[in-house]
């Protein structure tokens, strides 16, 4: 059954996907719009809600990143079996977005001294507030968020290289984990021959 992957050409909420879909060895078509010339109002139209990702397979259609992202990891060994596992993981993943909510916000500000303000609240409060928990919640699990690699760490991954990517910064430079784990992403089967193929986002 065919597959595709709508998204930006660029990392941001499409990334985690696209790594899982390929250190998971799945066929898809990764087809990139131009972030630039977004919103394109003939593709946009055809989106149930509007926006990307969005992923295609066959005559189904699902939207939202996390919906998506949890879907292609199925039976791969990224989503544990056990409830309680499954529900710290989706704690943990809403936990990564309510910090990408503050990255979203400095993105779309159009205001030069609003979005300046922004930043620096990011970078003076936001960043620490989030990663530091990230950092303990990963340290005592072994460098993951159950003791083994989910769907989740590519998710973190993802996130942590749009907001450097975005930001100018290293979001991930006071902590240790969160950069192990990230890199180690980085750095699957799949994921690392996608990223040299790839090459480096630019904005």
């Amino acid at each position: 059954m065919a597959k595709k992957l709508h998204y930006f050409n660029l990392n941001a909420l499409g990334e985690p996907i696209r790594y899982i879909l390929h250190y998971t060895k799945q066929e898809f078509q990764d087809v990139k719009h131009n972030y630039l010339t977004w919103p394109d109002p003939e593709v946009k139209k055809t989106l149930p809600y509007g926006q990307l990702p969005l992923y295609v397979e066959g005559d189904k259609v699902l939207n939202q990143s996390l919906a998506i992202a949890k879907y292609v990891a199925r039976d791969s060994g990224l989503i544990p079996a056990d409830a309680w596992q499954q529900a710290v993981l989706d704690s943990a993943v809403y936990n990564i977005y309510d910090f990408w909510k503050s990255v979203g916000q400095f993105i779309q500000e159009k205001d030069a001294v609003k979005k300046q303000a922004l930043k620096k609240v990011i970078e003076e409060e936001t960043v620490d507030f989030f990663f530091s928990r990230f950092e303990k919640h990963l340290e005592e699990n072994g460098g993951f968020f159950v003791g083994k690699l989910s769907w989740v760490e590519f998710v973190l991954a993802g996130i942590v290289e749009a907001s450097n990517l975005f930001l100018g910064i290293e979001v991930d430079k006071k902590y240790p984990y969160v950069r192990k784990v990230t890199e180690k992403i980085r750095n699957l089967p799949g994921v690392k021959e996608y990223i040299k193929s790839r090459g480096p986002y630019k904005l």
